[in-house]
């Protein structure tokens, strides 16, 4: 990773620069912005313009101008931003200066995919160890790693310095591997599994569930087709009943009285 000296690294030895207070808005899009940065890097990009930066992470350029501000990144006139320093100041903010160890828990067929994608490395991430409760998993080989037994994470945990932990077991395994995973030391937990997980103040839990994603979509696609098929009007607004609910051709009539 960079070894760019970050803003108010300077000074004492061994003196730790504060870290801006970001709104949790901005934090989701900086690694957009991050991706997008690497990306005009290895196309030879030295500078970027806010313009250009925020096409390329899909979002527009004031709102990019305010999140980077919180950076103390203003870019310079006429010039833009400087892509290398832009990458450095966004990888030390996010923690990415220091390559994190990840465990992940599950190798079933997402558990599997997972432990062999080769983007985290790139990233910052290091998936240090692999484990599964199936015996039939454990022993296998993936991606060089060695399928460990979960009975086992207290130990290679320590040996590792895990950090995070990545949670791809069904969901009636889900809660007891958080529970491990907390009981070790690890914070920091994303999980796969299609549940919520109960953890202690202070364990932060991101949780990814690729059906909700799937009904989110499904909702505007039956959006667009519904107002494809609306008929003309001259005056209100036609409604469609819901499974169970009144059909109405106006807010009134839908609303009852």
């Amino acid at each position: 990773m960079s070894q760019h000296r970050h803003p108010g690294a300077a000074g004492r030895a061994g003196a730790v620069p504060a870290l801006p207070d970001l709104p949790e808005a901005t934090i989701a899009r900086l690694p957009e912005y991050l991706r997008a940065l690497h990306n005009l890097a290895e196309t030879g990009h030295e500078t970027v313009s806010s313009e250009e930066l925020a096409g390329a992470a899909g979002v527009n350029s004031a709102k990019l101008r305010k999140d980077l501000s919180h950076l103390g990144s203003y870019g310079t006139r006429g010039v833009g931003y400087d892509v290398a320093l832009l990458i450095d100041q966004i990888e030390y903010v996010l923690g990415l200066t220091q390559r994190r160890a990840v465990a992940l828990v599950g190798v079933g067929n997402l558990g599997h995919a997972l432990a062999g994608y080769d983007g985290f490395v790139s990233r910052g991430f290091r998936i240090a160890a692999l484990f599964d409760a199936d015996p039939s998993r454990v022993g296998e080989v993936i991606n060089g790693l060695v399928v460990r037994h979960v009975d086992e994470l207290p130990r290679v945990a320590a040996e590792e310095s895990i950090s995070i932990g990545v949670i791809a077991t069904p969901a009636r395994a889900a809660q007891p591997v958080a529970d491990q995973l907390v009981s070790v030391g690890v914070t920091s937990i994303l999980n796969f599994a299609p549940c919520v997980l109960s953890v202690p103040v202070g364990v932060d839990v991101r949780k990814v569930d690729l059906a909700i994603e799937l009904q989110i979509l499904s909702f505007h696609e039956h959006r667009k087709a519904s107002l494809t098929a609306l008929p003309a009007t001259t005056g209100g607004s036609a409604l469609t009943a819901l499974p169970g609910g009144l059909a109405a051709t106006d807010t009134q009539e839908a609303i009852g009285t």
